[in-house]
């Protein structure tokens, strides 16, 4: 079990606090707004009515030397700074940041955020991959020019191996895992020389320019 710091409880946060207590984690969810706090209280393990920016009350419910923070104060962002910098004071071990433009997200990798979050970007980033090719079912940047994409298996391959595909070297990408719908079952490292189904999806790697080459694979 985890102790993390929820900061803002609107919709992003309390979703990402409501989850993370699902999982069995100690959550300290925070938010100025009572309403707020209320909202979510009764599904974490403590909700308190606090100005998340102010370092010695987050320091008095619990957050210093959590194993990490979330930060989501909307438009706010001079709070969601002045969160970020406590949380550092507080030796908080990783800390998460909804931002809202790229300059937002610059200042804040800049003050020690581990990692900036864009979900209003990311979320229309995959729904444009779906809808732009029906063999994409999910799709994650992982970072310039690089991406991990679940994609049904083209027809074209139906009944191949991936071996005599050879992917790596004919389509510069790497399949890492295999998931069979039939068996819901998920096999890491598949094996080379079984025959592609269709009931398989695979978990491709590799570059956007690579990627976007395979879902045009009918």
């Amino acid at each position: 079990m985890k102790r993390i710091v929820v900061i803002g409880l609107g919709n992003f946060g309390s979703a990402v606090a409501e989850a993370l207590a699902g999982k069995g984690h100690d959550v300290i969810a925070v938010d100025h707004s009572q309403e707020a706090v209320d909202r979510i209280a009764s599904r974490v393990a403590r909700a308190v009515v606090a100005d998340g920016t102010n370092l010695s009350v987050l320091a008095e419910v619990g957050c210093a030397k959590a194993d990490a923070g979330v930060i989501s104060t909307g438009d706010d962002i001079t709070a969601s700074i002045l969160a970020t910098l406590s949380l550092r004071d507080l030796e908080v071990a990783n800390i998460y940041v909804k931002v809202i433009s790229t300059p937002h997200a610059r200042v804040i990798e800049k003050i020690g955020a581990t990692e900036t979050v864009f979900p209003e970007r990311d979320s229309g980033i995959r729904l444009a991959e779906s809808i732009s090719t029906t063999s994409i079912l999910n799709y994650v940047a992982l970072g310039p020019g690089f991406s991990f994409q679940e994609m049904a298996v083209p027809e074209a391959w139906i009944g191949r191996t991936l071996r005599d595909l050879d992917l790596r070297q004919s389509k510069r990408v790497t399949i890492v895992a295999l998931h069979d719908f039939l068996r819901n079952e998920v096999v890491t490292a598949p094996n080379p020389d079984a025959p592609l189904k269709e009931s398989d999806t695979l978990f491709v790697v590799g570059s956007r320019n690579a990627l976007e080459a395979l879902g045009e694979i009918q």
